[in-house]
């Protein structure tokens, strides 16, 4: 079973990490983007807890991205000692959008393919797979 699902992992990161390769991004990179754009406006030492890096290293790859046009630190209306990190446009629809896009794209083709038959018991398997889970969270 786990070789079963480190396969399905595999192929449902697939389509997302080709197209980071061609941006030339890092994992590290799309994980601050995202933490960028549900905040939309965060601070480095703010940044730095959500994405679990030091600040040192999440300071470089604010610069790196910042010199690429795809964040841009602003001064923080609260207090002007201090910056934000925000998004550019192109990220928030990057995030948003074609990033769910590309993690479905796998898992929906996968389903059309199979039969209604198929589809229900993986379906019943899903959402009892889903209360097993939660349940160990309770």
């Amino acid at each position: 079973m786990e070789q079963d699902l480190s396969a399905i992992r595999r192929a449902l990161r697939k389509p997302l990490e080709a197209e980071v390769a061609k941006g030339e991004l890092t994992a590290p990179q799309i994980a601050l983007m995202r933490v960028v754009v549900r905040q939309h406006g965060i601070s480095l030492k703010d940044l730095s807890r959500e994405v679990n890096l030091a600040h040192s290293t999440v300071s470089g790859i604010v610069d790196r991205l910042e010199k690429r046009g795809l964040v841009e630190r602003r001064a923080d209306p609260a207090d002007g000692r201090t910056s934000c990190i925000f998004p550019a446009g192109i990220v928030t629809e990057f995030v948003r959008k074609q990033i769910p896009r590309l993690s479905r794209g796998p898992l929906e083709s996968a389903l059309e393919r199979a039969t209604k038959a198929e589809r229900a018991a993986i379906g019943e398997a899903l959402r009892r797979l889903r209360e097993l889970l939660q349940a160990n969270l309770s």
